[in-house]
């Protein structure tokens, strides 16, 4: 049971979890001061005690409106959360940010699942400033560091056994869609095949391969597959029936002489679809992925980008399962919050030349220390598993919540990865302006969220890990309140 702020409980059955252990410094950095930074001179100052660019306002306060107004004026359109979110962010710490009007967030976006300990963790900062500290070189190639090696080593202490065992890393550019890129040159180049398998829904970055293999993309140069799913099963039945056809229907395209589709170089695959509206791949089908791609010589490829260290409850999605993929793409919270991408891969695939696949800043090194610091917490603290046990309650209370509001058409998601999706409850479609009217509610009540689904429908929670009970029961208590103000705004 979830006792939330407006007195309300929000029953998630089983016992009450107590928040996570963390050293007295981490337990403190969950909050931060209520003024925002003394400021300087008026107008824009570069270099000022303000920060770069920042403008002050009568007083020395921040002037938030001017900031977004410049924003709007110089930044490309294809920004995209700055739209949905015109907040002006100048502190945070844990689960909250801080904006330059003074108002506090509770924020479930988490950098898109990048930060795992939430804003500056003590232990990243410690990490970050060590490296600051010591006078190491922070920009190297791909040279090799203390700092790689201890990162490298960090990373293989926590992968399947089964792969580190035998495994080659490469570090890729600073996003997670260069990682993509990598892996998908990496199968082609090992296997001689140009082909991919991908599936419906799928979304592994905005670099042109990426996008190829995304389900959003304009042209078929990728075969594509069906996800399964349980509220729009593209069979019609759902559950378990629904996963067997999906795997089916992969297997006998595969094997069809007059399928159309040649031996592919490789199947790459989303533990849980985020932006596809947080849809876990059922474990015995993504157990039938890797049989289908094992006995066919087909690499699997695991974007785990925003599901790795501890997010859907386990270190990495593919555990769920116990699949062993032959390569995984990581990147967002790998790099304890700074840029950070890289993929693992069987021995046998390595047979790049070198300079097949390389990056300017393939080399963070403070990326790489922050990322050992954020791994080795994740490791130490459970946090995985303290991730699986509150999600599930988080689930559990959503799920009561939607026997309420029949605009709620289903949750669901694994660990501390959620979605909402919301429906006109007359025709059961999907209702984007009514999940756009519950994320902007929620911002007026100091939580963050986005959205995500084939229509922009699904309202995303990715708190850190280290969400504790009570901020768990908050954001609850918010989101409760912001779905039927919402639904009345709409109707």
């Amino acid at each position: 049971m979830f006792e939330t702020q407006s007195g309300r409980a929000i029953s998630a059955g089983g016992p009450t979890l107590v928040a996570v252990t963390e050293p007295a410094a981490a337990a403190a950095a969950t909050e931060i001061p209520t003024q925002v930074p003394p400021q300087g001179s008026r107008g824009p100052a570069p270099d000022g005690p303000a920060g770069p660019g920042v403008s002050e306002g009568a007083g020395g306060s921040v002037a938030p409106e001017s900031i977004l107004r410049r924003q709007a004026q110089r930044e490309s359109a294809a920004r995209t959360y700055a739209r949905s979110l015109p907040i002006v962010p100048v502190r945070a710490r844990g689960l909250t940010i801080e904006g330059a009007d003074g108002r506090r967030y509770l924020d479930c976006l988490s950098g898109a699942g990048t930060l795992a300990l939430g804003h500056n963790h003590p232990v990243v900062l410690e990490a970050i400033r060590g490296v600051l500290d010591s006078g190491a070189p922070l920009h190297v190639l791909d040279l090799a560091t203390p700092v790689k090696d201890a990162f490298t080593t960090e990373l293989f202490a926590n992968l399947p056994p089964a792969l580190a065992a035998d495994a080659r890393i490469q570090f890729c550019g600073p996003a997670g869609t260069d990682a993509v890129e990598a892996a998908l040159k990496l199968v082609r180049t090992a296997t001689g095949r140009p082909g991919l398998l991908a599936f419906t829904g799928a979304y592994h970055g905005m670099t042109a391969g990426a996008l190829d293999a995304s389900g959003g993309a304009p042209g078929v140069r990728v075969t594509r597959l069906p996800y399964p799913q349980d509220l729009r099963c593209p069979f019609g039945v759902g559950g378990p029936e629904g996963a067997e056809l999906s795997a089916r229907w992969t297997e006998n395209l595969l094997d069809d002489p007059k399928g159309g589709v040649p031996a592919p170089a490789g199947m790459i695959v989303e533990p849980v679809q985020g932006e596809g509206g947080v849809i876990p791949a059922p474990d015995g089908w993504l157990r039938r992925m890797r049989e289908i791609t094992a006995a066919r010589g087909i690499p699997l490829i695991a974007d785990e980008v925003q599901t790795g260290v501890g997010r859907t409850g386990a270190f990495w999605g593919v555990d769920h399962a116990g699949v062993v993929p032959d390569v995984m793409v990581l990147s967002k919270a790998i790099g304890g919050s700074l840029p950070l991408a890289v993929i693992v891969y069987r021995a046998g695939l390595d047979v790049w030349a070198p300079g097949a696949h390389a990056g300017t800043f393939r080399g963070n090194q403070l990326a790489m220390a922050a990322g050992t610091a954020t791994l080795a917490f994740v490791r130490e603290n459970r946090l995985a598993e303290r991730a699986a046990a509150l999600g599930e309650r988080m689930l559990a209370a959503l799920r009561g919540l939607a026997c309420g509001h029949p605009c709620i058409g289903e949750v669901r998601g694994r660990g501390l990865m959620i979605g909402i999706e919301l429906i006109d409850p007359d025709s059961g479609a999907a209702a984007p302006s009514l999940a756009a009217a519950v994320r902007q509610e929620c911002l007026d009540r100091g939580l963050i969220v986005e959205l995500g689904g084939r229509h922009g429908a699904v309202v995303r929670l990715l708190p850190p890990l280290t969400l504790t009970d009570e901020q768990a029961a908050a954001v609850l208590d918010r989101l409760a309140d912001s779905i039927p103000a919402a639904a009345r705004r709409t109707h």
